[in-house]
């Protein structure tokens, strides 16, 4: 059990940045494992879903409550958009951020990274992979920036 919480804490802080990983997951989360190949493929904590492991790369998905433990104890991560707040309404209920809303994104995000979509209050509003790198957001006025999965209000 161990080696496997270190596994996903080095996985996290490779894809979110240093530090992140330790933050994500404290000693008391839980390991859920594919019946089919024995691989990891969910992590919890407190009977919520932080992550998914993909397979076929074996890195992270967040889930929202994953995105809002990041934002809550880990806010030196790498992979935060910030759009205006005149569309966090739209981006909450699960549309796709576009270029042109993107007031903030890190430099060092890459095309398909996992991100968590926030406003310029720092609220969660989505989590989703981006399209464009993190220069390209802030340069582009036109196109998807990042394809939201779920929207902080289809949770509920």
């Amino acid at each position: 059990m161990q080696s496997d919480l270190q596994r996903i804490r080095s996985v996290a802080d490779y894809q979110f940045g240093s530090g992140v990983g330790a933050s994500l997951f404290p000693s008391g989360v839980k390991i859920s494992y594919s019946r089919r190949t024995g691989r990891i493929r969910y992590v919890h904590l407190n009977d919520e879903r932080l992550v998914t492991m993909r397979p076929t790369d074996g890195l992270f998905s967040l889930s929202v409550a994953g995105a809002k433990r990041i934002v809550d104890v880990a806010g030196s991560a790498r992979c935060f958009v910030v759009v205006r707040n005149d569309v966090s309404e739209y981006v909450a209920n699960g549309s796709d951020v576009f270029a042109v809303h993107v007031v903030m994104a890190d430099d060092e995000i890459r095309a398909k990274d996992e991100v968590i979509v926030v406003d310029e209050n720092n609220r969660v509003l989505a989590v989703g992979r981006v399209v464009l790198s993190g220069e390209e957001m802030k340069a582009f006025k036109r196109g998807v920036a990042v394809k939201v999965r779920r929207g902080v209000m289809e949770e509920s």
